[in-house]
């Protein structure tokens, strides 16, 4: 069901191949940006503590992903729909399916979009709290914010979230070439959120995540660390009452309460099983 160890290598260098070039980009980018528009003046990004640690989770979790994605993609094909051959899987999700399907493909991106954000900001309270918020911690264990934090991210926190909504999105018929839309704007906008710049974007604060708003849900749970669950569209967090952006007030002092955590990428998978 799920790729073969073969085919894993093979999308270990496809992954590689496209991954590469756009962190060129985006390290250029937040350079330029947050020397002129830092949040937090200090240190440069690439001079983070667990910069390394940034670096295995902003290579190893795109592959990952795909893998993950791809295996209950064809699982639930098969128990789902008893789609089981090569060939009738690439049919039945090569353009998607049903009435989901039959929408322009700018349109299936903009349902994916708001219907991906709605679950994740849901799947984002359940986390901060529990037995999950564990895994989630991982996240939040930066205390150099940075854009190329944008991927830290426990396997068990991408399973049950990002992975899933995508598994059931696609499998309700949606299209998979959206991701061609899709793919290249979260990359980008997870990291602007990330990004160590001071920028609330005026009263677009209201429409779409900016780099203050995200990095307040960043902050202490006393600051605002309870608050700004919406990956994208900050309406949820309107709609719903975790919303906060204080007036002529900038988010600093990054991290988790109380114990600190590990800052290897291997004890930082192991960590949450010990707990």
């Amino acid at each position: 069901m799920f790729p073969m160890p073969m085919e894993i290598v093979d999308m270990f260098g496809e992954t590689l191949a496209k991954v590469a070039p756009i962190t060129l980009v985006l390290a250029i980018v937040f350079t330029v940006l947050s020397h002129f528009w830092a949040c937090n003046p200090g240190k440069a990004w690439w001079q983070k503590t667990e910069l390394v640690t940034d670096i295995c989770y902003w290579f190893f979790i795109p592959l990952l992903t795909r893998v993950v994605r791809i295996g209950l993609l064809v699982l639930g094909a098969a128990v789902v729909f008893n789609i089981h051959d090569a060939g009738g899987l690439i049919a039945f999700y090569d353009n998607g399916h049903g009435p989901l399907a039959e929408m322009p493909l700018w349109a299936q991106a903009i349902v994916f979009l708001v219907v991906s954000d709605f679950l994740l900001y849901w799947f984002h309270r359940m986390y901060h709290g529990g037995g999950l918020w564990k895994y989630h911690a991982i996240h939040h264990s930066s205390e150099d914010l940075e854009w190329i934090s944008a991927a830290r991210f426990h396997p068990v926190n991408l399973f049950l979230g990002t992975v899933a909504v995508d598994v059931v999105l696609l499998m309700a018929g949606i299209s998979p070439n959206i991701m061609l839309w899709v793919g290249p704007f979260t990359t980008f906008h997870s990291a602007f959120v990330h990004a160590n710049l001071n920028w609330t974007l005026g009263p677009l604060r209201y429409v779409i995540a900016t780099p203050v708003f995200h990095r307040w849900h960043h902050t202490s749970m006393a600051r605002g660390g309870d608050t700004n669950f919406a990956g994208t569209f900050p309406v949820w967090d309107i709609l719903f009452g975790t919303f906060r952006m204080p007036e002529g007030e900038l988010p600093d002092d990054y991290g988790v309460d109380g114990e600190p955590l590990p800052t290897a990428f291997g004890g930082q998978l192991i960590y949450p099983f010990k707990q």
